[in-house]
């Protein structure tokens, strides 16, 4: 058995005297905890409250009715637009802020008022949304939107003290104003918006046949029901494919985006990025419902409508904004930024894109296939492809990590396992599940093909992966800014559990198996010190899943 190595023997991954992404990781799990509860909260609320109820009673209770839920999005806009320009605005001091909070002991009076506080609300709102009707009813209204300020800030200062929150406002500048005006903005384009409905949806229909015609032989249209189409396919255009919702959005963000980089563009010329944003996202929604007939025509409706249909607007419009924010800085007619010769240091000397990279290849090859499939991801290879080329451009950093494993690897891989099996049963999920039964339809090569690609993506791929950005990155990165200078070996509570609930969350509805093993994985690493160790145990763990999966005929695990 070898000596147990100290970490002042371990090289780092990169040198660090070179400039570091500092990101405020306990402040932002805190946030996360935070945004946590109140979508829970919140679900529980829009589940059981219909605000129908409240029509035909005093203007005061209709208005709440009517406005409430466009309140409730100005609100979560707010807290999106505040958390991303606040970052950009403040990154050092975001840093500082969640150094600081370290050693401060939860409020736990704070979560009281808060339960206290949600005890009130559900009992007045049990008044308020019932049958009854008195002439209390405007009182109570009030009260029951001071019960819930004061159940939303109760929270708030229990995961971020009032302290942290001040110092908070006063680095993030002038984020506020900019998130406030998007607020504020959300509602009026939500019901201004109304209006423009049926001619936008009219637009589309016709732009959708332009782009469609040259591709197919014969077009069907019916205007006055906005069905598009071929004879073999067609779609219906509702008012919510108009393209109005991506306008709005692209509005938003290239308003905040010039707002917020003033000083890095030359006005007015650059506010012609909005337009054209505006414009160019209009036109892709087009593109993107004639995209769908054709790829439907072509015999791929359950693709077509599946994952082509949910994933192919949020994927255009974030490639439309990265491209947006990416390119404008480096026209020189657009940018007031001095153009040099000078070439950006390359992304593989970034140690932080090291660890995280080879995982964000994944979730975007995972988004890729997901729009490409329809009830099968018969794209899946591609995650393997993506993440295996990452893996490959970072391999000399790698070189320097510890990637020997001993005996507690098996062991703990296994454990895991079994524990994954327990949950399952517990939970009652079926014990044995059939094939997809596109994978079926295959032919027995590319069904074989098909199978090796996703074993070997489960065994090497991801646990490589996935390792590097949970266990060797943020699990370190929660305990110092200065990930490298953490030993693999180090162990807080704080990084282990909330890097583990992280990971558990990336596995849906086995988010309990999925912590636990993330505890496990880092109780491995912690050991010796080696990064080996808890890819090891990670790889066994998938290695007996596919075992499980593949001979064993439980085919939901995957």
């Amino acid at each position: 058995m070898s000596p147990r190595p100290s970490f002042a023997s371990t090289p780092p991954l990169l040198d660090r005297s070179r400039p570091q992404t500092l990101i405020p990781f306990l402040l932002l799990i805190r946030f996360v905890c935070l945004a946590a509860l109140f979508v829970v909260e919140l679900i529980a609320v829009s589940v059981t409250l219909d605000t129908q109820a409240l029509d035909g009673r005093s203007p005061f209770l209709a208005a709440i009715g009517d406005f409430g839920p466009h309140l409730l999005q100005a609100l979560v806009v707010f807290a999106s637009v505040f958390t991303a320009f606040g970052y950009v605005r403040a990154r050092r001091e975001l840093a500082r802020i969640s150094g600081e909070m370290s050693p401060i002991s939860a409020g736990w009076y704070y979560l009281a008022a808060h339960v206290a506080a949600m005890c009130a609300f559900a009992a007045l709102s049990a008044h308020l949304f019932g049958s009854a009707r008195g002439p209390l009813d405007d009182a109570i209204a009030v009260l029951w939107i001071a019960t819930g300020v004061v159940a939303i800030a109760a929270a708030a200062f229990f995961f971020v003290p009032p302290r942290s929150l001040r110092d908070l406002l006063r680095n993030t500048g002038s984020a506020w104003i900019y998130a406030a005006a998007a607020a504020c903005a959300t509602p009026v384009f939500a019901l201004t918006g109304k209006h423009l409905w049926q001619p936008a949806t009219a637009a589309t229909f016709h732009l959708a046949k332009f782009f469609l015609w040259p591709f197919v032989s014969t077009v069907t249209a019916d205007p006055s029901a906005r069905i598009l189409g071929t004879p073999k396919f067609s779609v219906r255009i509702a008012p919510s494919c108009s393209g109005l919702e991506g306008m709005g959005l692209m509005l938003v963000f290239g308003a905040l985006w010039l707002a917020f980089f003033h000083r890095d563009f030359r006005f007015p010329r650059a506010l012609l990025l909005i337009p054209v944003g505006m414009g160019l996202i209009f036109l892709l929604n087009a593109v993107r419902i004639a995209a769908l007939i054709m790829i439907g025509n072509a015999g791929a409706g359950n693709i077509a409508l599946g994952g082509f249909h949910s994933q192919a607007g949020w994927i255009v419009f974030n490639l439309l904004a990265l491209a947006m924010a990416s390119l404008a800085s480096r026209i020189p007619w657009l940018s007031s930024r001095p153009q040099s010769g000078v070439v950006a240091r390359r992304t593989i000397d970034n140690p932080t894109a090291a660890y995280l990279l080879p995982f964000l290849a994944i979730l975007a090859a995972a988004m890729i296939s997901t729009a490409a499939s329809g009830g099968f991801e018969w794209l899946y290879p591609l995650r393997f492809v993506a993440a295996a080329v990452a893996l490959w451009v970072f391999r000399r950093s790698y070189s320097r990590l510890d990637w020997r494993f001993g005996w507690i690897a098996p062991l703990i891989g296994g454990m895991v396992f079994l524990l994954w099996i327990a949950l399952d049963r517990l939970t009652g999920i079926p014990d044995r599940s059939a094939m997809p039964s596109a994978l079926a339809a295959w032919p027995s090569a590319p069904r074989t093909a098909w199978l090796a690609c996703r074993t070997l993506a489960a065994v090497i791929t991801v646990p490589i992966a996935e390792e590097l950005a949970f266990r060797g990155y943020l699990l370190r990165r929660l305990i110092s800014p200065d990930f490298e200078s953490v030993g693999f070996e180090r162990w807080t509570w704080l990084a282990v559990i909330g890097s583990s609930i992280l990971f558990g969350l990336m596995h849906g509805d086995r988010w309990i198996a999925g912590t636990a093993a993330g505890i496990l994985y880092a109780a491995a690493q912690k050991g010796r010190g080696r990064i080996g160790d808890a890819v090891a145990a990670h790889g066994i763990t998938n290695a007996l899943i596919a075992v499980w999966v593949l001979w064993g005929g439980h085919w939901s695990f995957w």
